[in-house]
């Protein structure tokens, strides 16, 4: 921690510090009592909110590749853990599912990501009195429209300018209106 900042490192790796019994271990705990972690922040928002009954809100900044979505991904699982839902809904896969298609049109190649997300994502979790998990809405936005004229050396556009050339021979294509 670096006052109420949590500093994480993608290790790029799988460790078994994210798993079930590690919820359970911050969960009820004060920020600070045990390790650094993005369990220990989930929770400080989880107690507020329901201490205070006010929003809370948790900004996950870093680098492309940092792990941004991953460090989402976990706190979501921790309220759906610590909220009694988890089982119920599987929250944290239908935030986060993204259909191919805002893949294919947000996501591009760079010097070091072959699918790096070049979009943010703003994620709302509803919470019914009782502090379960009742929905979620996600909403995106461009990143980098530059990327659409001009890619930096050993970087690509974004994915579905590849596969509408890909897929310029199909009969499709020509309902879209485009040109080779």
């Amino acid at each position: 921690f670096s006052g109420i900042v949590l500093v994480a490192i993608n290790p790029y790796e799988q460790l078994p510090i994210y798993e079930q019994d590690v919820i359970y271990a911050y969960s009820g705990q004060n920020m600070g009592d045990m390790d650094p972690h993005i369990f220990a922040v989930a929770e400080e928002a989880y107690k507020q909110m329901a201490r205070d009954e006010k929003n809370q809100s948790i900004i996950v900044s870093g680098e492309s590749g940092a792990g941004k979505t991953v460090s989402a991904k976990y706190a979501m699982r921790f309220f759906a853990t610590v909220g009694g839902s988890a089982s119920e809904t599987n929250i944290e896969a239908k935030v986060l599912a993204s259909s191919p298609i805002m893949e294919a049109i947000g996501n591009a190649k760079t010097t070091r990501n072959d699918n790096s997300s070049r979009f943010g994502k703003y994620i709302q979790i509803g919470f019914d009195k009782r502090y379960h998990i009742i929905g979620a809405n996600m909403r995106t936005y461009l990143l980098e429209k530059s990327r659409v004229v001009f890619q930096a050396e050993d970087e690509r556009n974004y994915h579905i300018f590849y596969q509408l050339c890909a897929s310029s021979s199909l009969p499709e294509f020509k309902d879209l209106g485009l040109s080779k």
